[in-house]
């Protein structure tokens, strides 16, 4: 089954902003991870989270600390830092 880490951007609207104009950025930081299934980037009422879904938990934990390099290179100070869940999918289907 597939490995899924969530990054929960509590407070961060400014951020789920800033990467939505960087769509391209983040699109190509996360399919670059080895074992990259599915990416998705959800603006809440207060900020935000993206769901991450790659073959392994070792692809999930490289995403991880890339998002979290990309975010302190390319916009410190917007938002803080997230809380990140994370585990094995135990169903998982799709359309």
């Amino acid at each position: 089954m597939p490995y899924v880490v969530i990054r929960h951007y509590k407070e961060s609207t400014k951020l789920i902003d800033e990467l939505k104009q960087r769509s391209a950025d983040v699109e190509n930081l996360i399919k670059a991870i080895p074992g990259f299934i599915a990416y998705n980037l959800v603006r809440s009422e207060t900020g935000g989270f993206s769901v991450s879904v790659y073959e392994d938990r070792s692809g999930a934990d490289e995403s991880v600390r890339a998002a979290r390099e990309y975010l302190q290179e390319q916009l410190p100070g917007v938002g803080g830092s997230p809380e990140v869940i994370q585990g094995d999918a135990v169903i998982s289907f799709t359309a």
